[in-house]
């Protein structure tokens, strides 16, 4: 049975993003503003304090990734025309995961802009339904993002996808929810380009009672593996992450006021990756306990 929790959100989910009272507990919080900037090139970061949201752009049209809250649209359009960019010129809008801290603005971004969205089999499933899978660790926890009414094209693991002169390359990362996505591209300033990677969330984090080991729970267990494999081995000059505290971004911004260089690492992505897997064998080890 769906959880009944969640039906008051998905009435609240309807209503306009302006008009919509706080998503969760958390969610003030994460829906602190954030002035839009440029981190490298034509990448940008137009999301809140707490979600990041990210636009590379293109005189031909420009990518959107990630939506953050229902309540951050507002936000997200404020930093994308600020930064002297159109919502409507928005040709393709991307996700790393259909949780609604970085889901629920997809649907009304994409009314705004009329871009074209993509996401993985599992994630276009989810957000054309309108529903938290059962399969998503957090199903019965977290509230569904609103449903996206135009159709949801998906793509093969590795897959190019294009706008203009724009590519950016889709990478499975399974683990946080079965359908996660990391993104990698190329940005440039003169002669100079650097790797840039989005990596999905690959935090190991649940509904109560839930348990990453149990094969009859989570069969995908192993996928967690493959993630951090991937993004041991990516190309990474500049890490990007949903939470941007994740991956230290703002401690980054601050050193870059004397350091231009300070958002740029080859290493971020091992190091992130180490750490994901030491998180990950703490979960296991504590649920061997119970």
């Amino acid at each position: 049975m769906f959880c009944r929790a969640i039906l008051p959100f998905l009435l609240l989910a309807q209503l306009p993003a302006q008009d919509r009272p706080s998503s969760c507990s958390n969610c003030p919080t994460w829906n602190v503003a954030q002035p839009g900037f440029r981190l490298f090139g034509n990448t940008y970061y137009v999301g809140t304090h707490g979600l990041s949201s990210i636009l590379i752009t293109s005189p031909q049209g420009h990518i959107l990734i990630d939506a953050a809250l229902p309540e951050s649209v507002p936000r997200i359009v404020d930093n994308i025309r600020s930064l002297g960019f159109r919502v409507e010129d928005i040709k393709l809008i991307l996700n790393s995961h259909v949780h609604f801290d970085h889901g629920g603005g997809l649907a009304e971004l994409q009314r705004l802009s009329g871009a074209r969205m993509a996401a993985s089999p599992w994630s276009a499933d989810a957000m054309m339904k309108g529903v938290v899978p059962r399969d998503d660790p957090q199903f019965g926890a977290i509230i569904p993002s609103p449903k996206i009414e135009t159709k949801v094209r998906t793509f093969k693991d590795g897959a190019v996808l294009e706008v203009g002169s724009l590519a950016v390359t889709a990478h499975y990362t399974p683990g946080h929810t079965p359908g996660g996505t990391s993104w990698t591209w190329r940005a440039c300033e003169k002669d100079r380009c650097l790797n840039m990677v989005y990596a999905d969330s690959l935090s190991a984090v649940s509904e109560d009672g839930f348990l990453f080991s149990r094969r009859s729970q989570y069969p995908h267990a192993e996928d967690f593996e493959g993630s951090f494999a991937f993004l041991a081995r990516v190309p990474c000059d500049l890490l990007i992450t949903p939470h941007p505290e994740a991956s230290g971004l703002w401690d980054h911004l601050e050193q870059r006021k004397t350091n231009r260089e300070a958002l740029v690492n080859s290493n971020a992505c091992r190091i992130f990756t180490a750490s994901l897997r030491e998180k990950l064998k703490e979960r296991l080890a504590t649920e061997r306990k119970q």
